[in-house]
């Protein structure tokens, strides 16, 4: 340390790290708020990555946080009520070697309207009462999705990096939020974290559908709606069989198939289909009111 009388040495002392800034984004924050990233553990793994922690990408102004490199086990996570199913087997371990951002939040009506010029939603007037582009966009296809990510830059996250951001260092059926950093598998306190059929309005109100994006707790990265509001699809053809024989590095999803992947339920489902470790097979042409996406990068 170097003051007015001279440098001393401090034994043990902390060392500065320069932090990257992606060139495509704007820093909001540089290293992991410790009142949003709770598990030191997971800050310290987001910090010694060397890239900013909080980020706006600059051409859609989705605001982005870091998921670091990691390892964990991917599958069935039963929660107290509800059992998994047989494409959540077996439970394997996964190594993620690489860095990326994701997206904080699910996109929203107003990001899509802005790229792709209109909005396709069916949670805005006059099916809703009021209009909230801060709701996320839904009705969009996997195919239709591809456009918007031409048009950005950006990607979708595989299955695999889906499980590992919505988990966060958890093991248990829902990941964890405040009073409950280590996850629960009870299910009566999902309301917490999602918007699902228990604490979706009725029909007809400005409840009901869709919700404007972040109102729920978020998870240990920071994270936003990983379970709930919207189904996402994520970039893998869905095989059922998959984990038998899937790559335990970066698994890239089947090669091909007829469906694709859907992850994290959505506002008129049971609890059973927020869990992390659930998984849905959908046509890629599918365009409904409860399906939306989250969106990723790579830091360089």
């Amino acid at each position: 340390m170097t003051g007015a009388k001279g440098t001393v040495m401090v034994p043990g002392g902390f060392t500065y790290q320069s932090i990257i800034v992606p060139s495509w984004a704007t820093l909001l924050e540089a290293i992991p708020d410790p009142a949003v990233v709770t598990n030191p553990m997971l800050r310290d793994a987001i910090i010694a990555t060397g890239f900013a922690w909080r980020v706006r990408d600059n051409g859609t102004n989705i605001e982005m946080v870091l998921i670091p490199p990691g390892t964990f086990n991917m599958g069935c996570s039963a929660s107290n009520a509800d059992g998994c199913n047989s494409d959540e087997s077996p439970v394997h371990m996964v190594t993620l070697t690489n860095a990326f951002y994701l997206g904080r939040y699910e996109v929203t009506q107003a990001q899509w309207t802005t790229k792709m010029g209109s909005n396709p939603s069916y949670f805005q007037p006059p099916n809703t009462a009021t209009a909230d582009t801060n709701r996320p966009v839904e009705r969009v296809s996997w195919n239709t999705v591809q456009s918007f990510l031409t048009a950005t830059g950006l990607r979708l996250p595989t299955e695999a990096e889906w499980e590992y951001a919505c988990r966060a260092g958890t093991t248990t059926a829902f990941h964890g939020f405040a009073g409950y950093s280590n996850g629960t598998n009870d299910d009566t306190l999902i309301g917490n974290i999602a918007w699902f059929s228990v604490n979706n309005g009725a029909s007809g109100t400005a409840t009901y559908g869709t919700k404007a994006v972040g109102q729920k707790a978020a998870n240990g990265f920071g994270l936003h709606d990983m379970s709930g509001n919207v189904w996402e699809w994520v970039n893998d053809w869905y095989s059922s069989s998959y984990y038998a024989s899937s790559p335990s590095t970066n698994p890239p999803g089947p090669t091909s198939a007829s469906y694709r992947v859907l992850r994290g339920g959505s506002w008129p489902d049971p609890t059973s289909t927020l869990r992390s470790s659930d998984r849905v097979d959908v046509g890629p042409g599918s365009e409904v009111g409860d399906i939306g996406f989250r969106v990723a990068r790579a830091p360089l």
